[in-house]
């Protein structure tokens, strides 16, 4: 093992020309294991993997490989990205490509690996086969490169995701990890650094879209003797899981990330700030932090620079808030997370008043790759004014959900119907709900707008982190946006009265709407109507007066859904009716006298008592007592019940 360490620091993270010498590049195909003499199974061991099995399937595995006296290597991988093909594996024979298995759970194990290992191949959960030059195809398999959740992204910050054991830092240097930081201590200044990467144009991933290179600079020029890094990997978000998919599948990539922008900020302690309950997660990045060290490449005089480095990570304590930059300070700082007034800001006066660099995961995992390639290869990414890619979490309604990176410039619709792959079970699309909580609906006349920071903003939409939810015509709108506002309103901080008492009014509207009220008169209908038009005053107040970007943000599905999907309000207020079917508060529940049997089923199950008869006769539901539940519905073999 010493001779191995010996070997990729001397011969690989030292050795000065690009292009590495033929022996070693041998040795490195290796440890690849692009050369291998037995076969290798690589499983998923994500958390959505985990979740679906895999380690249930990792024993089957092993149970099989000792029964059988099979020799093989069986290794734990990152997410490659589907998630709805977790849990998903990929076997290499020698000198054939790979194949890969999807929703592999421990029942199919045995069959799998039989007909593997007896050329009978099963391609009832085959997926495809992935070549690589000099290697065997599979006669009559089709390439996973070619299936269109793959072939239309442009796969840079996940290019290892899914392809090395995330806990393996030999395997990480083989494939060129931390080169770009050593070349970079070796080579450039400070300021060089922020220089490279403000002329590709890389801009931050959280959702404001600022030019990270001249935050860098701005952090690096305030005149401190000390300054800090902070990786913001709080992901809170409903239905954003990028961040989490990095950190599992990729830490290496992350911490030569943080490290090189410390460096180019003349930092020398950084911390990275993780949702709380990402176990997995911390698991991970704390043991690459480790192996770096082991490494020499992080502590003190890293390589002989003069440059020392030490990275820490700390856990959120678990409010939605602490998102916010100076919310996240006070947080590390033992203090409240609450927002503060902004100027000064971080980069002038930051974690303990010393100038702060904030990044998200996504954007330190680009800057390896700048620095590695050159600021001109990025700029030729995406567009002129939002150079690479960008990462989504597809989730919702759509057949492939994942994590997905497409390059800047890309059309929406792209997204939805070729890497997505449609919506499910044939329904219509509804809209997109970009941005995460406080993001906005892109509708299907929309579709053909690009993935670019300005072009969005220029439609009062903002990219968000990466949630990326798909919703279909069996969505209420109006359901979805009292959830966020409720969600919003759980995660405001109370410190300033527009969002405190915003966020819990507009809940309060939302909640009356999609419900029946207790009088019918026509009076009633108005003061619903008033109370809707009411929050699009509270909307803008909040936007005004708000002290950060959660209770400024927090009114724009309201607003997104109001501009988009105005008569789906107005049937709720004035029909008293939701079209899919989902406010409980305004379903109507009715049995049919004439298909009721008098079973009983429905009586004993009902939560509130609403429902009477007697055995063997028709029963009736009491409308006034009936809460809209649906589980009479659910239960009822004779389809006796509708409604309406």
């Amino acid at each position: 093992m010493e001779d191995l360490k010996k070997f990729l620091i001397g011969e690989v993270l030292l050795f000065e020309s690009d292009t590495l010498l033929p022996e070693t590049e041998r040795r490195l195909q290796q440890i690849r294991r692009e050369k291998i003499s037995n076969p290798v199974i690589y499983l998923s061991s994500g958390t959505s993997s985990i979740i679906s099995g895999s380690e249930r399937t990792f024993s089957a595995i092993s149970t099989y490989l000792g029964e059988n006296g099979q020799t093989a290597e069986l290794v734990r991988v990152g997410c490659a990205g589907p998630v709805n093909f977790e849990p998903f594996l990929c076997i290499q024979l020698p000198g054939k490509n790979k194949l890969f298995f999807r929703n592999i759970t421990e029942d199919k194990v045995d069959s799998l690996l039989n007909g593997i290992f007896h050329n009978d191949i099963s391609e009832d959960d085959l997926a495809g086969q992935k070549g690589t030059r000099g290697y065997e195809m599979w006669p009559g398999i089709p390439f996973i490169e070619e299936m269109p959740f793959f072939s239309r992204q442009k796969r840079i910050v996940l290019e290892n995701c899914g392809c090395y054991d995330p806990e393996n830092i030999e395997e990480f240097i083989a494939r060129g990890g931390y080169r770009a930081f050593v070349k970079t201590i070796r080579n450039y200044t400070y300021d060089e650094v922020c220089t490279l990467i403000e002329k590709s144009g890389l801009r931050g991933r959280s959702g404001g879209g600022y030019l990270t290179g001249l935050k860098w600079k701005q952090a690096l020029n305030s005149g401190s003797a000390s300054r800090y890094l902070i990786c913001n990997a709080k992901e809170s978000d409903p239905g954003a899981f990028t961040d989490r998919t990095l950190l599992e599948s990729d830490p290496h990539r992350l911490i030569e990330g943080i490290a090189i922008a410390s460096y180019a900020t003349g930092s020398s302690n950084a911390v990275i700030f993780l949702r709380s309950g990402s176990e997995h997660a911390w698991r991970r990045i704390r043991k690459a932090i480790d192996d770096a060290r082991e490494y020499g490449l992080l502590g003190r005089n890293i390589f002989s620079s003069g440059y020392d480095l030490n990275i820490e990570i700390r856990k959120e304590p678990g409010a939605f808030v602490c998102g916010e930059e100076t919310a996240l300070i006070s947080s590390l700082e033992g203090k409240r997370g609450m927002p503060q007034l902004k100027p000064p800001y971080p980069t002038t006066a930051g974690l303990f008043g010393k100038p702060t660099v904030i990044n998200n995961v996504e954007t330190l995992m680009n800057v390896p790759v700048i620095m590695q390639n050159g600021p001109e290869w990025f700029r030729a990414l995406g567009t002129q004014k939002s150079p690479g890619t960008k990462l989504f979490a597809i989730t919702g309604k759509c057949r492939m959900t994942g994590v997905v990176e497409v390059e800047m410039g890309t059309e929406i619709r792209t997204i939805v119907e070729d890497i997505g792959e449609g919506i499910k079970e044939g329904r219509a699309f509804k809209a997109v709900q970009l941005g995460g909580s406080s993001g906005s609906y892109i509708t299907g006349d929309n579709l053909g707008l690009t993935i670019d920071y300005e072009i969005l903003k220029s439609k009062e939409i903002g990219m968000g982190a990466g949630g990326f939810v798909v919703i279909d015509e069996n969505t209420c709108v109006v359901d979805l946006v009292r959830y966020y506002m409720e969600f919003m309103r759980n995660g405001s901080c109370g410190k300033c009265i527009p969002c405190r008492e915003g966020t819990g009014r507009m809940l309060e509207i939302l909640e009356g709407v999609i419900r029946k009220p207790d009088d019918d008169d026509s009076g009633t209908t108005l003061e619903r109507f008033k109370g809707v038009m009411q929050l699009e005053n509270i909307a803008s107040v909040m936007k005004d007066t708000s002290l950060c970007g959660l209770g400024q943000t927090a009114p724009n599905p309201f607003v997104s859904a109001l501009r988009n999907f105005r008569e789906e309000f107005e049937e709720h207020i004035f029909d008293r009716k939701c079209r899919a079917n989902i406010c409980r508060g305004l379903r109507t529940f009715l049995i049919n006298v004439d298909k009721c049997t008098g079973c009983t089923a429905c009586a004993p199950k009902c939560p509130v008592n609403a429902i009477y008869g007697t055995r063997l006769q028709p029963f009736f539901i009491v409308g006034e007592k009936c809460t809209g539940c649906g589980i009479c519905f659910d239960i009822c073999k004779f389809s006796a019940i509708t409604v309406k």
